[in-house]
């Protein structure tokens, strides 16, 4: 098995599904975890710029890839060079045990990848809110200003400790851009700063804040959240909901 992964979050379920870095040929700067054993596999570029050289010099039997996160170019190169290729579509955190399991399967580590998807259908359970915690718009980026919707992976994770997420704009890539006027009309209460990719300081979101409550709307609170809770699926979707419960545990 030699794999190429072009998905950090992955990276990690890779290593917790029972793989090492003599199975593991090819990542990106981006995947840090876990550390330091990462840091004995070969860089092939990044997440949206891989160089197609050095995945074909790794001799991949597997390359791993995410739906939203890698060119589908990548994948249209793999087809054509006979590379088999695994591809993440996850939309919400529900959907991360049967990846976890078609993936694990990929790579023979079948009894590993159902412990891992068991363990998180529990942690959906026992988070499982029944009373709204108010609406909150998680942002991803400053410049422009943009947020995670409903119905993406970043937005499921707070939609499952009971918040509402608003649905921006119908269409799209699922992360908008924003402003003051657009988070009031759909009733935001709550500004989530995530730590990646755009590491937001407080002093951002108070400015949406202030902005908002300018235009005569109520003053929104503002929390920085770990970004790795937010957006890392696979194998840490578990402990993600355990630390932004912990994050959030005052409103």
């Amino acid at each position: 098995m030699r794999v190429v992964s072009l998905v950090p979050s992955l990276t990690l379920t890779l290593f917790d599904l029972g793989l090492d870095s003599s199975s593991i040929v090819g990542r990106t700067p981006w995947c840090i975890h876990p550390s330091p054993v990462v840091n004995d596999i070969t860089i092939v570029g990044g997440t949206k710029t891989p160089t197609l050289s050095k995945i074909k010099a790794a001799r991949p039997t597997l390359v791993v890839m995410d739906r939203d996160e890698n060119p589908k170019s990548v994948y249209d190169w793999c087809l054509e060079q006979g590379i088999p290729t695994f591809v993440c579509d996850v939309k919400r955190p529900s959907d991360v045990p049967a990846m976890l399991r078609e993936l694990a399967s990929c790579i023979g580590c079948d009894a590993r990848g159902e412990e891992l998807a068991q363990r998180i259908e529990a942690s959906l359970r026992e988070v499982n809110q029944t009373e709204s915690r108010g609406t909150v718009a998680p942002m991803i980026w400053h410049e422009p200003l943009m947020a995670a919707q409903t119905g993406t992976y970043a937005a499921g994770m707070i939609e499952a400790l009971g918040f509402n997420v608003p649905e921006f704009e119908a269409s799209g890539t699922g992360y908008p851009v924003v402003n003051a006027e657009i988070l009031i009309a759909h009733g935001v209460e709550g500004i989530l700063l995530s730590s990646e990719p755009h590491e937001f300081a407080l002093e951002e979101g108070e400015e949406i804040a202030q902005a908002m409550e300018s235009m005569g709307a109520k003053r929104p609170w503002v929390l920085c959240i770990d970004g790795e809770a937010l957006t890392w699926m696979g194998s840490f979707t578990a402990e993600g909901l355990v630390r932004l419960e912990k994050e959030l545990s005052s409103f």
